[in-house]
């Protein structure tokens, strides 16, 4: 029986949802964590289509401020558009009067005969021939050490190698237990930051300001396969995006998000 990756709770309110916040979903350092931006996303997808009983076709967060345990982010779902096939809503997350994060999405399917991809997987060893990913600071208990990320290209944090193209290729799955659904995919979307070490061969990542995810087809699978490009730097900010397919080849979503930029280390 699978187990989800987060704990979103209903009210007697159909609009309004709470998530209580634990080190399981946040990341930072053990002392002064807070919640994963992901996890934020991907609450309000969930909120939004269990409240318009659709599908999120697209989604994009603006994060205002962190949310740190022990508390809990209520979670408010406004549908101003509800038509015959398609849904406009937004979720305003908040703990008590503070607002941490605001979502707006498009739900909805259509009927309709015409499916292609131009986007095609890139060519790398499976999941299990690549090496693991090891995060930089000790997050076994948090939501870092509850996801494997294996490295297809690029992310040699060791040997400070440069990415040339800006890009790098991860392998990803939750532990065992946890279902890979299109929740799950806003978390893995959040990833995009990590690009930003191999980009400069630096240690380096940032603080997403925004997160934006675009669903294709889903079909199950256990690992994601994660193409990520760092487009730009400039002027203390970072953009990038993310092209997720499943094991099997199908693009299942795509992702860009901007970033304040973090380095970590001092120059050589």
């Amino acid at each position: 029986m699978s187990e989800p990756f987060f704990h979103l709770k209903p009210t007697h309110n159909p609009h309004r949802w709470y998530l209580p916040i634990d080190p399981k979903i946040c990341v930072g350092p053990p002392d002064k964590c807070f919640m994963f931006g992901g996890v934020g996303l991907a609450s309000a997808i969930r909120a939004m289509e269990q409240t318009c009983e659709r599908p999120v076709v697209w989604a994009t967060a603006q994060y205002l401020s962190f949310a740190r345990p022990p508390s809990v982010v209520d979670l408010d779902v406004w549908v101003p558009a509800h038509g015959k096939s398609n849904s406009q809503a937004r979720v305003i997350g908040h703990v008590g009067d503070k607002e941490i994060f605001t979502v707006n999405a498009a739900l909805g399917q259509r009927d309709n005969e015409i499916s292609h991809t131009w986007l095609k997987a890139p060519d790398v060893p499976a999941p299990l021939d690549c090496p693991l990913r090891e995060h930089w600071r000790d997050q076994r208990d948090m939501l870092h050490g509850r996801l494997q990320t294996r490295v297809a290209y690029g992310q040699d944090r060791k040997s400070g190698t440069i990415s040339p193209d800006g890009r790098s290729i991860l392998w990803i799955r939750p532990t065992p237990g946890i279902t890979i659904d299109r929740a799950m995919l806003a978390v893995i979307a959040d990833f995009v930051p990590s690009g930003i070490g191999s980009a400069l061969g630096r240690a380096a990542g940032g603080n997403s300001l925004d997160n934006t995810i675009r669903y294709c087809q889903f079909v199950p699978t256990e690992w994601v396969l994660c193409d990520i490009h760092v487009q730009a730097i400039h002027a203390g900010f970072a953009h990038g995006s993310m092209a997720m397919f499943a094991q099997t080849g199908e693009l299942l979503a795509t992702a860009s998000q901007s970033l304040i930029l973090r380095i970590h280390d001092t120059p050589k």
